[in-house]
């Protein structure tokens, strides 16, 4: 199989997921229940980089272990009856084995508290945080320990 064919055909996969991921956040920003969220198209151009990145079965759906790679690569490797669990959180169901992205949307935007949600939270406002500090790092204090 020619290699650049495979790049250009991945790469047209990416493009429809893109165009697809771009629809459902218009209709997210037309939706009267998320009119008061503060920044949301920067919020969900943020959520869409998120998504693709670990839609690793290019179906449209993040699966338990597109989940599994998702969290070990922020450093929060879960064991599987943890995923089963916060596949439920983010789905609302017990039996489902993936979520879309309309899922993880009303997940990140909605009131509900998911583990899911808390960790990604995190891991945006830690990078926040590491790009605002520049030079060396500054002097911990006793304060600072535990």
């Amino acid at each position: 199989m020619d290699t650049a064919q495979g790049g250009k055909a991945y790469g047209q996969l990416k493009s429809q997921q893109e165009d697809r991921l771009n629809s459902i956040n218009e209709a997210f920003l037309s939706d009267p229940q998320y009119a008061e969220e503060e920044d949301l198209s920067s919020k969900l151009e943020m959520f869409k980089n998120q998504y693709m990145e670990f839609d690793l079965n290019d179906k449209g759906d993040i699966d338990i272990m597109g989940l599994k790679r998702m969290l070990e690569k922020l450093g929060q490797a879960k064991t599987h009856l943890e995923l089963k669990k916060m596949m439920s959180e983010v789905t609302g169901e017990t039996s489902k084995d993936s979520f879309s992205y309309s899922d993880f949307l009303n997940m990140m935007l909605g009131k509900r508290n998911a583990i899911l949600k808390l960790i990604l939270m995190f891991e945006s406002f830690g990078k926040e945080q590491e790009s605002k500090e520049v030079g060396p790092p500054r002097r911990k204090t006793f304060s600072d320990l535990p």
